[in-house]
């Protein structure tokens, strides 16, 4: 390799300064390549990928390969060079290749000399495998197809610093095989979502992501403008009164697989653009919604980890067994044992308790939304091993349907595994006029200042009077999903292209 080895990125002066004189240097090597011809050729078409030769050989031993001379072109990016063997790597993986000084014309061999570290090429020859037993290809011909300007980091010291692996995700995808993992199990486990509901014959929708009214949970919009029609827009904090719509229409069970904008805090959880898999069924309830994420996280354990008890940030996880279902009054009961049914059945003693908790109540609280405080202060924590908590308070349960037998609470459950939600179910309501007193509930405590309470949406309204069936529907976090999966501390781990703040 002509220029030196280059550094990790630059952390001071000294090694941006190093890299700027690497850049310098590349520069002028693509400057001279300019003079020649075509600096990015486009006509080389490869056949074979580095992992499927890797795989489809590896049983071949040395006199096989050199019998069978097997012919290929392979493409890729320089990852290393030990003078007489370079390593490409391409989608699947990486594979050797020698530069053989017998066959390569001269013109080829000189060039090969200037090339560096993270060049793109395309090489011809055939498939041969080393005394230390490595498949390689034997370059009959080889050409640069693409200049890389900048170096990449230092392979043994790799993209180390978070906050850059995320800026720079391009540069983590290439040096870190992990990251790459990462997020073909992320896509991994879209799919496999999405081929569970297509079998269970629901049928994939798309809904608008600019809206004229953000609905469908309690958060705090981004606004937008649209010029054309002159009004102000907001990016949708869910697809849920758009999806609920469709239903009223006649399609009784549909999914979309959607991004959701919440104008809200970054933190290891969240993060303002997010991924949800949002399902809607007409005559079921929220025990069916339960028994989907049950069968679904099951199928979802084996196809993509190939077993049901995993790990997760050192916490043992197991899939295999039924999951536990349990209401938020019994749940705070269950992990506050010095309370009673008495401390938190009555506005009064519930305060009192959120208050020692260090909670701030808000004069416009009810019974319910107290409750919900005490629960996230001291069980959500515990919830580690897949629970579903069901029940939750008809206050702040906007959407949800009333419990027939007891309307203090709705028939909605969210599911927690690894101590986080990862999924919000809930039998619909579908009754107009009591979702009309709702909205116009959530309009008030809007007015008073709360900034995630929802809006008054009339055309919803107006899609419940020609009437929704008997339906139920979920919502789940993909990120968090993906989070559990791959043992991922941040919500940043998961997501190509995290928001952060600019430099």
């Amino acid at each position: 390799m002509s220029e030196e080895q280059p550094l990790s990125q630059p952390a001071d002066a000294a090694e941006a300064r190093e890299e700027s004189r690497l850049v310098s240097l590349r520069r002028e090597k693509l400057a001279a390549i300019r003079t020649k011809g075509p600096a990015f050729p486009n006509k080389f078409r490869r056949d074979a990928l580095a992992g499927d030769l890797q795989e489809q050989f590896r049983n071949n031993d040395r006199a096989s390969l050199e019998a069978l001379s097997h012919p290929v072109k392979v493409a890729g990016r320089i990852m290393l060079n030990r003078s007489a063997f370079l390593e490409l790597q391409d989608m699947s993986g990486r594979i050797q290749l020698y530069v053989n000084r017998q066959q390569l014309p001269q013109e080829t061999q000189d060039a090969i000399k200037t090339w560096d570290l993270g060049d793109i090429i395309g090489v011809t020859g055939t498939l041969q495998r080393s005394g230390k037993g490595d498949l390689y290809v034997d370059m009959q011909s080889a050409e640069l197809l693409t200049k890389s300007l900048r170096p990449l980091p230092e392979k043994h010291k790799g993209l180390t610093d978070t906050e850059q692996r995320y800026r720079q995700r391009y540069v983590d995808l290439i040096t870190n095989e992990s990251s790459r993992e990462l997020f073909r199990t992320r896509s991994k486990i879209i799919q496999s979502i999405r081929d569970y509901f297509l079998s269970q014959d629901f049928l994939e929708v798309e809904t608008p992501m600019l809206q004229v009214i953000p609905g469908g949970a309690s958060a705090r919009p981004f606004i937008t403008h649209h010029s054309a029609l002159g009004i102000d827009m907001y990016l949708r904090i869910a697809p849920e009164l758009y999806l609920k719509r469709v239903v009223v229409g006649g399609f009784e069970r549909v999914f979309e697989i959607n991004r959701n904008f919440r104008n809200e805090g970054l933190s290891t959880r969240h993060n303002p653009e997010f991924t949800m898999i949002e399902f809607y069924q007409a005559y079921a309830d929220y025990t069916d919604m339960m028994d989907h994420t049950e069968a679904m996280f099951k199928k979802l354990a084996v196809e993509v980890l190939g077993k049901t008890e995993f790990e997760y940030q050192g916490q043992a996880i197991e899939f295999g067994k039924p999951f536990v279902r349990m209401s938020v009054f019994d749940s705070i009961l269950h992990y506050n044992p010095d309370l009673d049914a008495s401390d938190v059945d009555n506005l009064e003693s519930a305060t009192q308790v959120a208050t020692r908790l260090g909670v701030e109540v808000k004069p416009m609280w009810g019974l319910g939304k107290v409750q919900l405080e005490i629960f996230d202060q001291t069980v959500e924590h515990h919830l580690l091993n897949p629970t579903f908590i069901t029940d939750y308070p008809t206050e702040v349960s906007p959407l949800s349907r009333k419990n027939d037998d007891n309307p203090f609470v709705t028939e909605r459950f969210e599911f927690f595994v690894g101590g986080r939600e990862i999924a919000n179910g809930f039998s619909e309501l579908n009754d107009s006029e009591d979702q009309a007193e709702r909205f116009r509930q959530q309009v008030a405590e809007k007015d008073a200042g709360d900034h995630e309470a929802m809006h008054y949406d009339a055309d919803y309204i107006n899609a419940l009077e020609y009437g929704l069936p008997p339906t139920a529907g979920e919502g789940i976090g993909i990120d968090r999903l993906v989070m559990l999966f791959t043992n991922a501390p941040s919500i940043r781990d998961v997501i190509l292209f995290p928001h952060m703040r600019p430099h």
